[in-house]
């Protein structure tokens, strides 16, 4: 079921739902995890900063199977910076999932933190789920600066070397990122029809997709022809169903990391991780609809301006751009939309405002 089909009166639905969420979202208060960030000197006392509240158990229904084809395999990066996002993503996941616990997580982490994981088990101590280190030396030298200092992180490029780091016998694999909430059953997006590609992800050809690349790049014939046979189409690359067994065969870790090189020489994007994908893969996936990545919902990548909801059925929110709802939230500056974030936020805290105080 989609989240809504309308979107007339948008500021008294969302302060409907948000207040109907928070009544209906049984969150205990009984165990709690405190996270460490690492000090920058050995000898200082590392300080908390996130305290989360234990998510309820959720179980399956009975028509729900228990083999491992029944498994929903998701993988997500998991950092001390965008925890808290991360929390309000399995969150959402759980909540609307018709068989929640055949959802198996797989987190990539750069970090050798077992606060990290001790925290994913406190708050959700039934989440079927595993850790899986992502070495940054993999993509030392083949980063470039970009408009964003976030999107310079290693971990950022995670999602390239996914199929090389996550099990073998896992055939497909739903990639999110961690500043987004599902509000529709994760299963429908799990069972898209692949129709032979690779990847899988809402496509938005309306978009203007010479903006995603420099004049140097479509100025140059040699490049540009990358295209040439394609329709290409931007998609954002949070959101994306992948199919691991071709992502191997096809060597697209690759491909991608040739492309990363190309920029170290020449200057062809601006955008992190996204573009190289792009060259690689855009107008050769299958379109999932467009509710599956309500995208764009943090603004632009320089101020994160507010923004409002595009019309139409709506399955993902999607916090992409520079403001994440958890930051807007702490500042006091919420944007009207962040309301439908907040009902997932596990973090506790005395003061916790949206527009008042609780």
């Amino acid at each position: 079921m989609a989240f809504w089909r309308s979107f007339n009166a948008l500021q008294l639905l969302v302060g409907l739902l948000s207040l109907l969420l928070l009544l209906l979202n049984p969150i205990t208060t009984a165990a709690a995890r405190i996270i460490q960030r690492p000090s920058s000197h050995a000898t200082e006392q590392q300080l908390p900063v996130f305290v989360f509240r234990e998510a309820p158990a959720f179980r399956n229904g009975e028509a729900c199977g228990s083999l491992d084809y029944d498994r929903i395999h998701i993988a997500m990066t998991l950092d001390v910076n965008y925890l808290r996002g991360t929390m309000a993503a399995i969150f959402s996941m759980l909540q609307h999932s018709t068989c929640p616990e055949n959802l198996s997580f797989h987190f990539l982490s750069g970090q050798s933190d077992s606060g990290l994981i001790s925290s994913i088990k406190s708050t959700f101590p039934y989440l079927n789920f595993k850790v899986y280190r992502f070495d940054s030396k993999r993509v030392r030298g083949k980063i470039s600066r970009s408009i964003r200092q976030a999107l310079d992180q290693p971990l950022n490029y995670a999602r390239i070397y996914l199929a090389d780091i996550i099990p073998k016998d896992v055939r497909r694999v739903i990639y999110l990122d961690s500043d987004l909430i599902v509000v529709d059953d994760i299963a429908e997006l799990w069972n898209v029809d692949m129709d032979e590609k690779v990847l899988a992800a809402p496509e938005y050809c309306n978009a203007n997709f010479t903006h995603y690349f420099t004049n140097k790049f479509w100025f140059d014939p040699d490049l540009a022809r990358v295209f040439r046979g394609r329709n290409p189409c931007y998609f954002n690359t949070g959101v994306m169903v992948m199919d691991v067994v071709k992502w191997r065969t096809g060597g697209y870790t690759k491909k991608v990391e040739e492309w990363m090189e190309v920029q170290k020489q020449r200057r062809i994007y601006h955008l992190g991780s996204l573009p190289p994908i792009l060259l690689v893969l855009a107008g050769n996936i299958k379109a999932v609809d467009h509710r599956w990545n309500q995208h764009g919902l943090g603004g632009d990548n320089i101020e994160g301006r507010c923004r409002s909801l595009h019309p139409g059925p709506i399955s993902l929110l999607h916090w992409s751009g520079k403001g994440k709802p958890w930051l807007r939230t702490d500042a006091r500056k919420p944007c009207p939309i962040d309301h439908l974030w907040a009902p997932y936020d596990l973090y506790r805290s005395s003061r916790h405002w949206l527009g008042r105080v609780t």
